[in-house]
């Protein structure tokens, strides 16, 4: 499915959004990223061994949620975004990934540098999208 213009421009203007996966237990974990979007997909990265990792190796399926809170709540809006994960590691897409990552988010490459083998580039294709506030 393609996401619409007001809600692909909230989620590429959004800084975090946070992100639900759930592990083979069937516990859901729900935890903030940085994220940027290219082509209508939603891409993050993710330490190779961090809970989110392990549970879309079990269940690579994910959601994506971010939203804007008003005490005015005719103001309200959000939207979450479901669909398949898949996990890049390496190769000359990590490097594109990794590379506009770098750019939406300058302090990555200095304070947290995202390394082939140590880290993937979690790509969420959009499948079903709930949103509110933004048409």
């Amino acid at each position: 499915m393609r996401l619409t213009a007001s809600v692909r421009k909230f989620l590429e203007r959004e800084r975090v959004v946070r992100v639900a996966t759930v592990g083979r237990d069937g516990v859901p974990q729900v935890v903030p990223v940085c994220h940027m979007m290219k082509d209508g997909k939603i891409y993050f990265a993710a330490d190779t061994q961090s809970k989110k990792v392990k549970n879309l190796r079990a269940h690579p399926q994910a959601a994506v949620e971010a939203d804007l809170y008003s005490e005015d709540w005719p103001h309200l809006a959000g939207a979450v975004v479901t669909g398949p994960a898949t996990l890049i590691d390496r190769g000359p897409h990590f490097r594109q990934l990794r590379s506009l990552l770098y750019q939406n988010y300058p302090q990555y490459a200095a304070d947290s540098a995202l390394k082939q083998g140590e880290v993937v580039m979690v790509e969420v294709i959009p499948s079903r999208l709930v949103s509110w506030g933004l048409d």
